[in-house]
């Protein structure tokens, strides 16, 4: 079963932060599914994803186009994984439950530490995904760098 990793965002936005994590899971190299759950927030990330860096190029696309199946990077409001993803990241509330856990090598719940609507449905995402017996880490953003706050490993 996956582990869930969740990251508080406190000093970057989510389009700041997003890129680097997609870097790192196109390293492995795995593909990716980027949930959101509103369409305009989804073309925002799209935008940021082409203007992230000059020297880097992050292949992506937003669902619903004739070549999902093939997309290293998929954002969509959908559960699908039309892209066949290893990596779940979760974005602006958007929801998983342990049974879509399980289909995943890693699912990432990315939230805005300064939207109180985002950070409680963080905090009920975690109680129910460990107390489902998921493994789970808390990362939250410090003096620039991330650290592991909390961990609970899997029962």
């Amino acid at each position: 079963m996956a582990e869930v990793f969740f990251y508080h965002l406190t000093r970057s936005r989510l389009e700041q932060a997003l890129p680097d994590l997609l870097e790192k899971v196109r390293a492995k190299p795995w593909r990716a599914l980027v949930r959101g759950r509103e369409d305009s927030k989804l073309q925002h990330l799209d935008a940021a994803l082409w203007q992230y860096r000059e020297e880097s190029f992050l292949p992506h696309g937003i669902a619903g186009g004739p070549h999902d199946a093939e997309q290293p990077i998929l954002l969509t409001l959908s559960d699908d994984n039309p892209n066949q993803a290893e990596i779940l990241l979760l974005t602006n509330g958007a929801k998983t439950t342990p049974d879509e856990v399980a289909r995943y090598a890693r699912v990432c719940l990315m939230f805005d530490g300064n939207n109180s609507d985002e950070l409680t449905a963080a905090r009920e995402d975690w109680k129910t995904l460990t107390a489902a017996g998921i493994a789970a880490q808390y990362w939250a953003q410090e003096d620039g760098r991330w650290i592991k706050k909390a961990e609970k490993a899997a029962s």
